[in-house]
């Protein structure tokens, strides 16, 4: 079984909390001359990467929607002031005389509303009430209460309240296993990136040292034309081999140009720098190509791979809302209870003691609300339903793209690993074929061309055996990141690593 431990991770540790501000101005930056590993590499596309950047904002941007969502289950404080003066005057035509009236009533209320989960609706609250008229003195009342609505249909299960401080709570995961991907991709595209490379420095190398060999077997040719041995026909063999050496030289100096380039822009942070180049460190060939059967990489993929925990998170998303729509297919059916206690005096304060008379006052019932056809409620219902069904889909035509992946991927790291050992192999006996080549030469019976012939198919040979090594390296990668392993593999913590599971 393919492990995915952290105990069995290679290469960085580098944790990516999710709220953590991204500093700029800690970025990796290798002085001139410095080596870059491959971990270096992915530990600077990991702090330089604008995209980078930017991802890590989401969940951050989703964490305020559910803070959102909880915010209408805090309590709230209210407060109420109101003053209101009347002034009327009455003929009395019997006896011609007129009656002023005046009244004066100032209000105040203040206190605390809470919405429970449960469907509750709570009020505490404190009123105070001047009057005052042409016909009484100043009179102060005073009222404490409580207020409670339950409701007892809609509305009143803690399922359906919650739904949508949930479906936040899963848009945030969401979003982390969405980071999770990019962050996945964004390793995959640097060690491929280092890889070619390290590849193309490789054959620079070799080019290089083919050019060296072709020379010196351009310098004994004509030594021997001088000295009469061989045909003046074979300095142009030879003057051609070592043209190719110098025209091939030039184009793996090109390819490392772009290479680096193309890595630059991966891990560094500023476009200014990206002149100044790597010096690669490229590790030792592993003494065995090793894969795990397939079917190890499937199942790993089928857990860990991001886009598919994503869908199934919107698949129980999909499931609250079935909730919170069959919620709203039920009639209002709310129970009220009100309970105050009131004080009468000539002072506010002594109106909370009741000095001159108190009373209570209780108000309850029940409150029902049945829309007629219910046509809005039972679309609702519907399309939560169907979209629950089309997200279902979506996951299983995933899975099997998943797959389809994985496997497409597993024959390329396959066939580069097997490519390997035949090119080993191809490598030395081109390395025999040139040694019988140059003795044959040596001793008078062959020629510069047939020289030239073997150390071309002997340079070829080295470039497919590095090429296909490299191959294999990326290959492993790529299936590794299509296997949504990638990171656990590297060691690289990062949000979304729990995988999902979906009755």
């Amino acid at each position: 079984m393919l492990a995915v431990s952290a105990a069995h991770a290679q290469g960085l540790r580098l944790d990516i909390p999710p709220n953590d501000r991204v500093a700029t101005e800690t970025a990796i930056t290798p002085g001139p001359a410095a080596a870059l590993s491959l971990e270096d590499a992915v530990a600077m596309a990991l702090q330089n990467a604008p995209g980078l950047r930017a991802e890590r904002l989401a969940p951050l941007i989703q964490g305020t929607f559910e803070a959102q969502e909880r915010a209408v289950f805090d309590p709230t404080l209210f407060a109420e002031v109101e003053l209101a003066r009347d002034r009327s005057v009455r003929q009395f035509q019997e006896i011609q005389v007129q009656e002023a009236f005046r009244s004066e009533r100032e209000r105040s209320e203040a206190g605390l509303r809470q919405t429970l989960p449960t469907g509750t609706e709570l009020t505490l609250s404190l009123r105070s009430t001047r009057t005052e008229s042409s016909r009484a003195r100043e009179q102060y009342t005073g009222r404490a209460g409580i207020s409670l609505t339950q409701a007892l249909l809609r509305g009143g299960r803690i399922e359906s309240n919650l739904v949508r401080l949930r479906q936040a709570a899963l848009d945030v995961t969401a979003s982390e296993f969405e980071l999770r991907g990019f962050i996945e991709r964004l390793v995959a595209d640097v060690e491929a990136a280092y890889w070619d490379a390290v590849l193309a420095a490789e054959d620079i190398a070799i080019y290089e040292e083919a050019l060296d060999v072709a020379e010196r077997q351009l310098r004994e040719t004509r030594a021997r034309i001088r000295a009469g041995d061989r045909p003046e026909t074979e300095e142009i063999g030879a003057r051609a081999e070592a043209a190719l050496r110098r025209q091939g030289l030039i184009d793996a100096r090109t390819a490392l140009a772009r290479a680096q380039d193309r890595l630059a822009r991966l891990v560094r942070a500023e476009t200014a720098d990206w002149e100044q180049r790597f010096d690669l460190t490229s590790p030792p060939a592993p003494q065995e190509y090793v894969l795990e059967p397939v079917a190890d990489y499937i199942a790993l993929g089928l857990l860990y791979r991001p886009d598919l925990n994503e869908t199934r998170l919107r698949i129980q998303r999909g499931e609250l809302e079935i909730v919170q729509t069959r919620n709203g297919l039920l009639p209002r059916l709310d129970f009220f209870l009100t309970l105050g206690a009131s004080g009468f005096a000539e002072s506010f304060s002594a109106s909370l003691r009741g000095d001159q008379g108190d009373g209570y006052d209780l108000v309850g019932g029940l409150r029902f609300e049945l829309p007629l056809g219910s046509r809005a409620a039972d679309a609702a219902f519907s399309r939560a339903r169907l979209t629950r069904e089309q997200t279902r889909a979506a996951l299983d035509s995933l899975e099997r793209l998943a797959i389809q992946d994985i496997r497409a991927n597993w024959l390329e790291a396959d066939r580069a690993r097997a490519q390997v050992h035949a090119r080993e192999e191809t490598v030395a006996l081109q390395r025999e074929l040139l040694r019988v080549e140059e003795v044959r030469f040596r001793v008078g019976t062959g020629t510069a061309l047939a020289v030239a012939q073997a150390q071309r198919d002997l340079l070829e040979s080295e470039l497919s055996l590095r090429e296909v090594t490299v191959r294999f390296r990326q290959a492993s990668t790529e299936l590794l990141q299509q296997s949504g392993a990638l990171l656990l593999h590297r060691g690289i913590d990062s949000p979304g690593q729990d995988p999902v599971h979906v009755l």
